[in-house]
């Protein structure tokens, strides 16, 4: 595992407001597949707020989509996040232990 890949993922899930987010969307595309409107509906967040986050996470490599630009075409994790997984899961355990309740990252 590159150690670029284990800064972006700290920097993504860890180091920026919309970390936890971001986290939420990967772990539910490692369920299943789903295309940003089903996301949206599945962690209650507003539409372009998941569209921002699963085009930061696809142009960082994390995410992929099938060939073509489809309406409604669904995420998957990347082969290159997939197998690094436990990483994230690291990362995210560690960034969970040092939010307080505000999910806000103590200063």
């Amino acid at each position: 595992m590159s150690q670029a890949l284990r800064q972006l993922l700290w920097y993504l899930i860890a180091g920026t407001r919309g970390g936890a987010n971001r986290a939420r969307i990967l772990e539910a595309l490692r369920e299943r597949p789903y295309n940003a409107h089903q996301l949206s509906e599945l962690l209650g967040l507003d539409y372009r707020t998941i569209r921002h986050h699963l085009d930061l996470l696809q142009r960082n490599g994390l995410l992929s989509k099938p060939v073509g630009d489809a309406y409604a075409s669904p995420y998957f994790l990347s082969p290159i996040f997939e197998a690094n997984f436990q990483v994230f899961e690291e990362i995210r355990r560690r960034s969970d232990s040092r939010r307080g309740d505000s999910g806000e990252i103590p200063k």
